[in-house]
């Protein structure tokens, strides 16, 4: 299942403010903060990687996978407010590694 066109400009709607560059894939988004893979839109969910201060922000979130296979990633209620989302980007942003560089 891929996610509705009006679920996913919802939420880059919401997130426009934010430094945030979505990459279509497959009828999902891939969502870069600030150039890190921080989230994704896939199945009509918004989904965090699970850094310890986005867990931190949204202890009672599930964790569920974008996909059969990956790894898990912490579900974004619906009605969360936008500034609650952009502090777990900032969160989640602060804590991952910076992207590997393609060797040409």
């Amino acid at each position: 299942m891929t996610s509705s066109k009006e679920y996913s400009h919802k939420w880059l709607e919401r997130l426009i403010a934010a430094e945030l560059t979505p990459k279509p894939m497959m009828g999902e988004y891939l969502l870069y903060y600030r150039g890190k893979y921080t989230a994704a839109i896939c199945d009509d969910r918004l989904l965090i990687k699970p850094t310890r201060s986005a867990c931190r922000l949204l202890p009672d979130a599930p964790l569920e996978s974008p996909y059969e296979g990956a790894k898990p990633m912490l579900r974004v209620a619906d009605d969360t407010p936008v500034e609650l989302v952009l502090q777990l980007l900032e969160a989640a942003w602060a804590e991952l590694p910076a992207p590997k560089t393609k060797k040409r």
